[in-house]
């Protein structure tokens, strides 16, 4: 039997209502949306560092490697003073999106990067558009390519939003080390947070090793 100085499962079910709930309106909404914006903004600022004269596509490269080098944590904190104005939330998913996104954007790079150049020539051939190219033949294959390196950065992001305790947003973690300031038991709710934090990114990690094994037949 277990030694309830250790564990006590009463905790367990008092602190779990909270836990699911800010991991649902927190953790997971922040992991969804900044997500979202990150895989798209990641394409655009593939596409854009390709379509823009050399000096603007430098100092597009110089930007993402700035962000992509600067932690987490500091650029949180710095856009969370710099605009005191702002939902905390808000900058949460905008910061969590824009940092992702510059990281995704290199996989984008390697994935176009990837493309055979006989599907070049054979836009060519077929007097495809410039954008017909793009949008019919480049990115398709590209993202298909990409598809499980995005998923890993999914994950990433999903793993990191504890940082977002830092601009006072709470998240699932951060209802656990609340519930176990107030009750002095850390053990039951840390445990409980770290086992949801598996459930949810251990079966996302089997789909992308899944989705990355299908699509190396396809």
């Amino acid at each position: 039997m277990i030694d309830e100085s250790l564990w006590n499962w009463e905790h367990v079910f008092a602190a779990l209502p909270d836990m699911l709930w800010t991991f649902l309106s927190v953790t997971l909404l922040v992991t969804i949306v900044g997500s979202a914006i990150a895989a798209a903004l990641g394409l655009g600022l593939e596409l854009l560092r390709r379509s823009v004269p050399v000096p603007v596509e430098k100092v597009i490269t110089f930007l993402m490697n700035f962000i992509r080098m600067t932690p987490l944590v500091v650029q949180l904190l710095f856009i969370y003073f710099a605009f005191v104005q702002i939902d905390p939330m808000v900058i949460g998913i905008v910061v969590f999106g824009v940092h992702y996104a510059t990281f995704m954007a290199e996989v984008y790079r390697a994935g176009i990067d990837s493309v055979a150049p006989g599907q070049w020539e054979a836009t060519t051939a077929l007097s495809m558009s410039r954008r017909r190219t793009w949008t019919a033949v480049i990115v398709p294959q590209a993202v298909r390519a990409t598809a499980p390196a995005l998923g890993n950065y999914v994950i990433s992001m999903f793993k990191e939003t504890p940082f977002l305790a830092t601009i006072t947003v709470i998240d699932m973690l951060g209802s656990a080390q609340a519930y176990g300031g107030s009750h002095f038991r850390y053990i039951e709710v840390i445990t409980v947070a770290g086992l949801l934090f598996l459930a949810a990114s251990y079966p996302t990690s089997l789909l992308v090793t899944r989705l990355e094994k299908r699509l190396a037949y396809t």
